[in-house]
């Protein structure tokens, strides 16, 4: 998948944890497009089956769109919170810099990561029984929806 597509799909998700409904426009504000860029890129992942076709206005992930967004933005947060860590720079540049970053990054450095964050990260502490790879990772929430960096819960039907 492209960046651009990747792009979407968080955004759809984001969107959907925010509103609780999506609609083409919404993406099309969130990422600064034109809705008919959205269109085109709706069909796109319609065809690739991330997102149900229908009728509605209504944009809605597919399981494999869920699991391939929940995944990208997982990715994403985790890149933001290791890039505030080690550098101290402000929230919104860290999240500029995952952004760029999150689309090839390659997998033995994201677990790289992960154990770096587990081991050093202020952010883990007093958490119980926590694995930062389901939180990240993982499609099955593990922490019933209370750990700051669970964004699972955000996303099961």
């Amino acid at each position: 998948m492209y960046e651009s597509g990747e792009d979407y799909l968080e955004a759809i998700l984001m969107i959907k944890n925010e509103k609780g409904i999506v609609h083409s426009v919404d993406v099309a504000n969130k990422l600064g497009v034109s809705k008919p860029s959205v269109s085109r890129a709706m069909g796109i992942l319609r065809d690739g089956g991330y997102l149900e076709s229908n009728e509605g206005t209504e944009l809605k992930l597919t399981r494999k769109g869920r699991s391939k967004a929940t995944s990208i933005y997982r990715r994403h947060r985790l890149l933001t919170d290791f890039i505030v860590e080690i550098t101290g720079i402000d929230a919104g540049q860290a999240e500029r810099n995952a952004c760029r970053v999150e689309h090839v990054i390659d997998s033995d450095v994201v677990n790289g990561i992960i154990a770096w964050m587990k081991k050093n990260s202020t952010k883990t502490a007093g958490i119980p029984d926590v694995n930062l790879d389901d939180c990240y990772f993982d499609d099955d929430c593990h922490s019933d929806g209370n750990c700051e960096y669970c964004y699972a819960h955000e996303t099961h039907a």
